[in-house]
């Protein structure tokens, strides 16, 4: 008799089957493998470090990016071109000009060590 009076109670719940328990389990499996992963993810230093570089490195990349586009913006068109002109010179005669650093170079290494004899 017990058995009939649990079973009209409205406010039992009904047992799970096998089956539903198994859904049960291995519903709880996942969410335990996302929570371990997200804790990993937290305590992985690293990886939250190389994160946080290539960020940083990003905003920086594109602040230069704007730095440059603002002062060329800025720059009146006659410096421009002779700044260009300057550049192509120097590409174009790149082995006198290396040659004309290397003799400053050992002028002033010569008159320091004749002034400190």
């Amino acid at each position: 008799m017990t058995d009939k009076s649990q079973n009209n109670d409205p406010t039992a719940t009904p047992t799970p089957t096998p089956d539903e328990l198994r859904e049960q389990v291995e519903g709880t499996r996942v969410e335990l493998g996302q929570t371990v992963e997200a804790l990993a993810a937290k305590a992985d230093i690293k990886a939250q470090a190389q994160q946080k570089a290539a960020k940083v490195k990003s905003q920086v990349q594109d602040t230069a990016a704007h730095a440059l586009h603002v002062a060329q913006d800025k720059t009146p068109e006659p410096v421009r071109d002779k700044a260009g002109q300057t550049a192509k010179a120097a590409r174009s005669n790149r082995n006198l000009l290396i040659g004309g650093a290397a003799a400053l170079a050992v002028f002033i290494l010569v008159r320091r060590r004749r002034k400190s004899s």
